[in-house]
């Protein structure tokens, strides 16, 4: 125990208690008990790893508090908990921060340079891709390490200011040796089973990271775009179809027109053929259910590729492939082998190399000349495709990438992961729409394969025929017990470094991992899944998957997916999806729109006790607003929470007698009102409902402190009353069993006060049980009617609180009465009342007041 200080306050217990819980081990994560109790008695969380790329916003805040509150609530139910923590380094954002903070690009061909030195070491944001220093694929990675432990630090810091009750010893690195370990082991697994394959297709391309984009990082953005109205030439002479589009620049790459099978107006056409212009390629009008009749003119071309219809179209109509657009984002210097006249070649030489945009202005410029450009609209707005993380509307280049089965051609697979949804608890359950919307929407198979640097090397070569290309057909694996590896630095077994990139030798594959390959298995990092099989058993299928609702669609479903197909079941039996945070405005925060708060000022400022409390004050799934020019839910946590160390010091100044017992009526109805307070917070939790639980318990605990308290004082002060055993003891009680209750969200103030009178941490203290010490509930309630009476009959005679009365008469219904003459003895002192009269009532009043010394 520790003493009370003279002037409780919050400030400078998150680094007491921090440096406490960390020495004392209370948050470690304890496998003798684990084992003990077996799989019922563990509460495992499959915790977000937080992208190590920049730092924590106040929706990190938000979200992590909703998990940690829940956390404690199981610990203190008896649960042995595991709370690891993962830090999400690799992917395209942690390059994109070191290209950005250390003025520097990978350069894979470039040698590596022990003593290389950043130009920069900060904000570099400023230079051109053009100015960035070039540097090797080894001196990149190395940076990349560098950056994300020290944000790792930051974070962790912030983590354990906000009190989350993480074992620290419990974490994990998406990029550490172990997780490129479990990352190849699950991919080659599913190669093996036949579920992870490689294809040349169409590919979303992003032309600043230069890597393949899956569907799931997809989102639509409104850009400006114009129609331009261009003939196409039939080609029996008979005249022209005229099309709008907004990409005239792929006009070389058009293979098709299309209009929808009901379209009167093109329905002569179908089956016949047309000629583009400038470039003279004869096409087919064909006819598909997904062409608009009422966009632009009806009629649309089919260019490979300028849009995902355009990838549908393309395969269904089975299309030949005449793509122009190169990995850079400029168009191809080889003109496609439809183009066979010279005036063709001419024209398409006039765009070779340009950007899409210099190539749209080009061949507007061509068209307009030509008399085939018949109009151009005025603006409008329409969604684009973008990377969620990118600045420029997505390509559409033709790659060999690799893939995992996700049930969007496999309707088994489909229907097994939305039966397995439906099996899982969700918090709230509408997210579980979400989840099924997306599982039925998808339109392709889940693109793994990602053309960067910082992340898990896919693990296979390929061999080489003896004209020394690739034999795509020819895949070479490792043996599991070699993993990890990196296919570009060490050699397949049966090899030598000598036979790499030579005729009948072997190729590495360059490419790494989407991030969500990796974060998918994240119950696998953190389980110790093929590696640690007594805590696997222990952990897994893990009890929650906290997160957030934007990522229903990559995080939640990816991992779905992964146990889906390695253990053919969910990887967790409930999902808790919380809201987004909005600015006053209630546009969602987000660092593209500049209005993220970042917590640590937050933190500072108001206390974490605060922070916490306003957190938990939003229930699940429902966004919350955040204004840090007036955050008025924190400045209400703030104050509670003062008040609960002050009540706490105030309950604490009555000393409890050995043998005392609880006789006098008004404490044992305040303690019967807190039994159920107790079993609806209870309820609560156990509903992942925190912010239920919070209410009921914070109602009660004002109850508790502005009406009980005061009604007890006199009675509780002094030693010669009969019932002042009766109060000592209520107030401790409730005291014990209110700080239990609100520890979960007060994670600090409730250890402190805690701490002033019991043994331990208050965080692996037994959760509250009713007491079950009998008492009639609505003697609390009426005595703190009347106490709310007297109070406002001397303010109205405009006397102070202090004022002593010499009568008033209580008025209410018969039974009323009776419960209030059994607290008139605390009455009468609170309100420093003379004499009580009572008379019967409809309703409870106070009346006839009569001041002291004032005649009546």
């Amino acid at each position: 125990m520790t003493s009370i200080p003279e002037k409780p306050a919050l400030e400078g217990l998150e680094q007491k208690w921090d440096a406490a819980w960390t020495a004392q081990g209370t948050y470690l994560f304890d496998r003798d008990a684990a084992r003990a109790k077996g799989r019922a008695g563990v509460f495992s969380i499959d915790t977000p790893p937080p992208t190590a790329s920049g730092s924590l916003h106040i929706g990190h805040v938000f979200s992590y508090t909703h998990t940690d509150v829940k956390v404690r609530y199981e610990r203190m139910r008896g649960k042995t908990v595991f709370y690891p923590m993962g830090w999400d380094d690799n992917g395209l954002p942690t390059e994109r921060r070191v290209q950005n903070f250390y003025g520097v690009r990978c350069d894979p061909s470039l040698p590596f340079d022990p003593d290389f030195t950043p130009p920069f070491h900060g904000d570099a944001k400023s230079l051109k891709p053009a100015d960035q220093v070039p540097i090797s694929r080894p001196n990149f990675i190395a940076l990349c390490e560098e950056l994300t432990l020290e944000d790792e630090k930051a974070f962790e810091a912030v983590f354990r200011q906000l009190g989350l009750s993480v074992d620290w010893n419990q974490t994990y690195r998406t990029i550490s040796a172990d997780t490129i370990r479990t990352s190849q082991s699950a991919f080659l697994r599913n190669l093996e089973r036949g579920e992870a394959y490689q294809s040349m297709a169409p590919t979303l391309w992003d032309i600043d990271f230069r890597s393949a984009i899956a569907q799931a990082e997809l989102e639509d953005r409104d850009q400006q775009a114009n129609y331009h109205r261009i003939a196409f030439h039939k080609s029996d002479g008979s005249g022209d179809l005229h099309i709008e589009t907004t990409r005239p620049e792929l006009l070389a790459a058009c293979v098709a027109l299309v209009a929808n099978p009901e379209d009167e107006r093109y329905q002569p056409f179908f089956g016949q053929s047309v000629r583009t212009p400038l470039f003279d390629v004869e096409v087919p009008v064909l006819a598909h259910p997904l062409a608009q009749k009422d966009k632009g003119s009806g009629i649309a071309m089919i260019c490979t590729f300028g849009d995902v219809t355009d990838i549908i179209w393309w395969r269904e109509l089975d299309l030949p492939n005449r793509s122009i657009l190169g990995l850079d984002g400029r168009i191809l210097a080889d003109a496609p082998d439809a183009l066979v006249t010279d005036s063709a070649r001419s024209a398409y030489a006039e765009i070779a190399g340009l950007t899409v945009f210099s190539a749209k202005k080009k061949m507007v410029e061509m068209l307009e000349a030509s008399g085939e450009l018949l109009e151009v609209s005025k603006p409008f707005t329409h969604p684009v495709k973008f990377y969620e993380k990118g600045d420029r509307p997505l390509e559409i280049v033709s790659t060999r990438q690799w893939y995992l089965r996700n049930g969007a051609r496999d309707g088994a697979l489909r229907e097994k992961l939305i039966a397995l949804g439906a099996g899982m608890n969700w918090h709230p359950d509408f997210m579980r729409v979400r989840y099924e919307n997306w599982t039925n929407g998808l339109t392709g198979d889940w693109l793994v394969s990602r053309q960067r640097f910082f992340g898990v090397p896919i693990p296979v070569w390929y061999g080489l025929d003896e004209h020394g290309e690739r034999d795509y057909d020819r895949i070479i694996t490792p043996d599991a017990a070699s993993l990890p590896v990196d296919p570009t630095t060490d050699v397949p077994d049966g090899y030598t470094e000598s036979q790499r990139g030579v005729a009948g030798g072997f190729e590495a594959e360059k490419d790494i991992f989407d991030t969500w390959a990796t974060s998918s298995l994240t119950p696998q990092l953190a389980g110790g899944w093929r590696r640690d099989d007594e805590l696997w058993n222990l952990v897994a299928p893990f009890d929650v998957r906290p997160q957030g609702q934007d990522i229903i669609r990559t995080w939640l479903f990816s991992t779905m997916l992964r146990s889906a197909l390695e253990d053919d079941r969910a990887p967790w039996t409930d999902a808790s999806i919380s809201g987004f945070i909005v600015d006053p405005d209630r546009k969602k925060m987000s660092k593209s729109k500049g209005n993220v708060v970042t917590p640590a000022d937050i933190l500072d400022q108001h206390g974490t006790d605060a922070v916490r409390y306003w957190s938990a004050s939003s229930r699940l799934g429902a966004d919350a607003a955040f204004d840090p020019q007036n955050p008025t839910q924190v400045k209400i946590g703030r104050r509670l929470a003062i008040k609960v160390l002050n009540a706490a010091k105030f309950v604490l100044s009555f000393p409890v007698s050995d043998g005392a017992q609880v006789t006098h009526a008004l404490d044992a109805s305040m303690l019967a009102t807190l039994d159920q307070v107790v079993v609806d917070a209870t309820r609560a939790f156990d509903a992942f409902d925190h912010a239920r639980a919070l209410e009921v318990t914070e109602a009660f605990f004002w109850t508790f402190c502005d009406d009980y308290l005061e009604l007890v004082k006199e009675r509780a002060y002094n030693q010669t009353d009969a019932g002042q055993p009766s109060a000592a003891l209520a107030l401790r009680l409730a005291l014990s069993t209110l700080l239990r209750l609100l520890a979960p969200v007060l994670a600090f103030a409730a250890e402190e006060a805690w701490s002033w009178f019991e043994e331990g941490s208050i965080h692996t203290a037994p959760w509250p049980e009713p007491l079950g010490i009998e008492g009639d509930p609505t003697l609390l309630t009426a005595t703190s009617a009347a106490l709310i009476g007297i109070r406002r009959a001397k303010t109205e005679a405009k006397a102070s609180q202090k004022t002593a009365l010499e009568t008033l008469t209580l008025a209410a219904p018969e039974d009323t009465l009776e419960a209030l003459k059994s607290a008139e003895g605390d009455l009468r002192a609170v309100g420093r009342i003379g004499t009580i009269a009572y008379a019967v009532g409809d309703a409870l009043s106070v009346r006839d007041v009569v001041l002291a010394h004032q005649e009546a």
